[in-house]
């Protein structure tokens, strides 16, 4: 059900050309407002290739609470409003700006309900949370494995078919490393994909740039998921401890205070607006404190269980109060 390929936006391309068969009763896509740009931009030209209109078939469930957070009841209600247009819904497991995690098995669920495909990118969720893709009943997932699984920048990417699509004919965008691998080397006309999700690969993949990858998964084996996301939790905990106690007149938390609502990563606001923000932002990274600046007004500080320990976490806090001394 799962295979290592491409980057993250041609895979979710390759699944909607799979997945996404339109028609005039059911063009829709539905996704989060303020999703990652490369979605938006692979949804609304997907929109656009089929000849509908992303002005009336690109939907958007804006967040329903006063941190920027999406409620499961708001996400239900939009599913159910738009369901018999619906073609899609694609959902982050992670929203890549809050920090807040989903329950995709009820999404996914909500989705099919209502006779839609439900696909899932899982960017911000890969490596970071337990993941159950073929339990939840996900149709389709994309994600890259370049943020926790530490594979760097333009890394090969990931992508989940569930076994229920294996043997359904499904149009796809073939290629000759997606053919039967028994009779590939036959270099035969006709295409016949290989069983379960490397029936969608391309091309040949680039053995050097899989390297990071397996040393990183490695790891993840050694470690398990169990125990990463108990000290995941206990990080990100420490984390907001901290920072409710010593910092709350400098960060508001955005992330779900729930750790069934987010992995690693906690989204902060910083008094003062945008120009503070930088400004602290600039400060750590100048401290080599790393986090990451997401537009208009968020800083990521994301302590990763398999590298960071409680130490690097009350060095941030240090760090924010060094510069609100100052």
């Amino acid at each position: 059900e799962v295979v290592a390929m491409n980057t993250l936006t041609v895979n979710l391309h390759l699944m909607l050309a799979s997945f996404y068969r339109p028609t005039r009763e059911r063009p829709a896509i539905l996704i989060e407002a303020g999703a990652f740009p490369s979605d938006r931009h692979a949804v609304e030209s997907q929109i656009l290739l089929h000849g509908f209109d992303p002005a009336t078939d690109l939907i958007e469930v804006e967040a329903d609470q006063a941190d920027g957070t999406l409620s499961m009841q708001a996400i239900a209600a939009a599913i159910a409003s738009h369901g018999p247009r619906l073609a899609v819904v694609l959902w982050p497991g992670v929203q890549y700006r809050t920090g807040q995690a989903f329950d995709l098995g009820e999404i996914a669920r909500l989705a099919q309900a209502q006779g839609a495909v439900a696909g899932f990118d899982l960017a911000h969720a890969v490596g970071n949370l337990p993941l159950a893709l073929h339990d939840d009943g996900a149709d389709f997932a994309v994600w890259c494995h370049y943020k926790y699984l530490n594979s760097g920048p333009g890394a090969v990417a990931g992508c989940f078919v569930h076994a229920r699509h294996h043997g359904a004919d499904l149009p796809r965008l073939a290629g000759w490393w997606g053919h039967d691998p028994a009779s590939r080397f036959q270099m035969a006309a006709g295409f016949i994909p290989a069983p379960g999700a490397d029936g969608w690969q391309l091309s040949n993949p680039p053995v050097l740039a899989l390297a990071p990858l397996r040393a990183s998964l490695d790891q993840f084996e050694r470690a398990g998921m169990e125990a990463l996301r108990r000290k995941s939790e206990s990080l990100t905990g420490f984390l907001e401890h901290l920072i409710n106690e010593r910092l709350s007149d400098v960060l508001q938390i955005v992330t779900p205070a729930d750790p069934r609502q987010r992995g690693c990563q906690l989204s902060l606001r910083v008094a003062g607006g945008r120009t503070q923000g930088r400004a602290l932002f600039d400060y750590l990274r100048d401290t080599g404190v790393l986090g990451d600046w997401r537009e208009p007004d968020v800083i990521r500080i994301s302590p990763v269980p398999l590298y960071n320990r409680h130490a690097d976490v009350l060095r941030f806090v240090e760090e924010v109060e060094h510069w609100r001394g100052v």
